[in-house]
């Protein structure tokens, strides 16, 4: 009777650690949150922004159900020109001080294969709200020499700027837009397990 007991209380143990609920939250020293978009037609220019934090919470291994929440200072924008940074912080493009932040919540995951995701939710700019949809892949998880586990991610997605309102629009002799309409958002992400979760 005993072994049965003991038998049934080590099952019991592993199922509730299977689904115990676990956060994770960004480690901003091993990520990053860029951007580019086509300028004069031609060629590309490249952004970040240097502050940000983001949390993901779940149960199960294949992120089903996850709760994904991030944050961006869109002060913190940063294209290597302080000119070209201000005209973005300014009304012509975010107006980073009437909406200081842009945000992303994660409504739907949908597992593709092991490595691959599609990470579908509502991104937030000039408060402004449209569903998106990320291109995720998995790096995997793995233990760093300090004993805290950590999960790799990139995200790519591509938005219409006019649909946020950053509506500013210099034209070409050619008649062709300064600025492209389109932008990519790219994030590499390493989480850190919250060790009180």
């Amino acid at each position: 009777m005993k072994r049965v007991l003991s038998v049934i209380t080590a099952f019991l143990t592993l199922t509730v650690g299977a689904v115990a609920q676990t956060t994770w939250l960004v480690d901003n020293v091993h990520s990053n949150v860029k951007f580019s978009v086509s300028h004069l037609i031609i060629s590309e220019v490249e952004g970040s922004f240097k502050v940000y934090s983001g949390s993901l919470t779940f149960e199960n291994p294949d992120l089903a159900n996850a709760e994904v929440d991030f944050a961006v200072d869109v002060a913190s924008i940063n294209t290597d020109n302080v000119m070209r940074d201000g005209h973005l912080k300014s009304d012509d493009f975010f107006n980073a001080e009437q909406f200081p932040k842009m945000t992303f919540k994660g409504v739907t995951w949908k597992k593709l294969d092991d490595k691959r995701y599609e990470l579908e939710g509502d991104l937030t700019i000039r408060d402004v709200a449209k569903r998106v949809t990320f291109a995720v892949v998995f790096g995997g998880t793995i233990k760093d020499p300090w004993g805290n586990m950590k999960a790799g991610f990139k995200a790519t997605t591509t938005i219409n700027r006019f649909e946020y309102g950053l509506k500013w629009n210099g034209l070409t002799e050619a008649g062709g837009m300064t600025v492209g309409k389109e932008v990519t958002i790219v994030l590499n992400l390493e989480f850190m397990q919250n060790k009180a979760s």
